[in-house]
């Protein structure tokens, strides 16, 4: 079994930019006009203003939302784009955030649909105000059905699956699924699709993300009652360093293992602290999400064929870790 498995769209990414810039030398030309634009901060084309807001589940302080937004500003800049960003954990909030730019008569939406149910009145409204809409991180299986163009992600279940299966190439036996935001359908399917590979058993732990320490001592607690438990899985990256605490606590030999990425996970897989981590790249999320968008109102283009365009998931280990630290060091990885 390959170390390193990747499910990830990069190569409908690659086509975008190969679609724009051709293959003449002209077309090398403009690549080079557009990359200096953007690295000056200035637009690479000469498109109207359109308004793109984004409404995702983020609560305050999520360093990973931070990398979403990252790409979607880059790529506004580039795509001469005004960006309006909004976020809430709680799914009704989400949705009032999400009327509020349909009644600022945004150009175009990006959303999450962690929490879809909360969503589908949101989406419809939008729908009915012709305003485009596409799906970022979460509700790839609702994002059709909702009316969204397409979805930019990692499918969460077959992100789940990879882990199940990187788990038995460790040969682990028994492990736990740390699921930190109840209600979100995402973080149910990335547990649900560890144990469908997963030969071992696998039991979920519900902690309360919003406060550390519960997270400590819920982890703390399950390894200190049982011995045999020999892998952890956290769903984000500041979950994992929390997870390494409770384990030096506990006394436990259990491996740590994560979603997701930021140079505390880069530091702590080449060091060995960490076993492996699964990363879904939220800046080329938030990235593709714009410039497809973009694609949309200039073009009327659309990718994915009505299936999700994949970001994820990469099985990241000690020997990527030192090529990935500087890009999460600079918020991009």
């Amino acid at each position: 079994m390959a170390r390193v498995r990747t499910w990830v769209g990069i190569a409908l990414a690659a086509a975008v930019g190969l679609s724009l810039t051709g293959c003449s030398s002209t077309g090398g030309k403009r690549a080079e006009d557009a990359r200096k634009a953007q690295a000056q901060g200035r637009a690479a084309v000469d498109t109207p203003r359109w308004t793109i807001g984004m409404v995702t589940h983020s609560g305050d302080g999520d360093s990973f939302w931070d990398i979403v937004k990252s790409g979607a500003e880059q790529a506004a800049v580039k795509d001469n784009i005004n960006f309006l960003y909004a976020h809430d954990d709680e799914g009704q909030q989400q949705a009032q955030l999400v009327d509020s730019y349909i009644d600022k008569k945004v150009d175009a939406l990006i959303v999450t649909l962690a929490k879809p149910g909360a969503m589908k009145d949101a989406l419809a409204r939008a729908k009915k105000a012709g305003i485009p809409v596409i799906t970022v991180n979460s509700g790839s299986e609702e994002s059709k059905e909702f009316g969204a163009l397409t979805h930019v992600g990692q499918d969460e279940s077959i992100a789940g699956e990879a882990v199940g299966e990187e788990l038995n190439a460790r040969g682990k036996k028994k492990a736990i699924c740390v699921l930190h935001e109840q209600g979100n359908v995402g973080h149910e399917q990335r547990c649900d699709g560890t144990a469908k590979t997963f030969k071992g058993k696998l039991e979920n732990l519900y902690v309360d993300g919003t406060n550390m320490p519960d997270v400590q001592s819920g982890i703390g607690a399950k390894l200190q009652s049982d011995k045999s438990i020999d892998a952890v899985v956290t769903l984000g990256a500041p979950f994992a360093d929390t997870a390494m605490k409770a384990k030096q606590d506990a006394g436990s030999d259990a491996e740590i293992d994560t979603f997701d990425l930021n140079p505390k996970v880069a530091r702590g897989l080449q060091d060995g602290t960490l076993g492996f981590a699964v990363d879904q790249q939220p800046y080329l999320q938030g990235y593709e999400a714009v410039d497809l968008l973009w694609l949309y109102l200039y073009n009327a283009d659309v990718l994915g064929g009505g299936k999700p365009v994949l970001t994820g998931p990469q099985i990241i280990t000690k020997k990527d870790a030192a090529t990935l630290e500087d890009y999460a060091k600079r918020g991009t990885r």
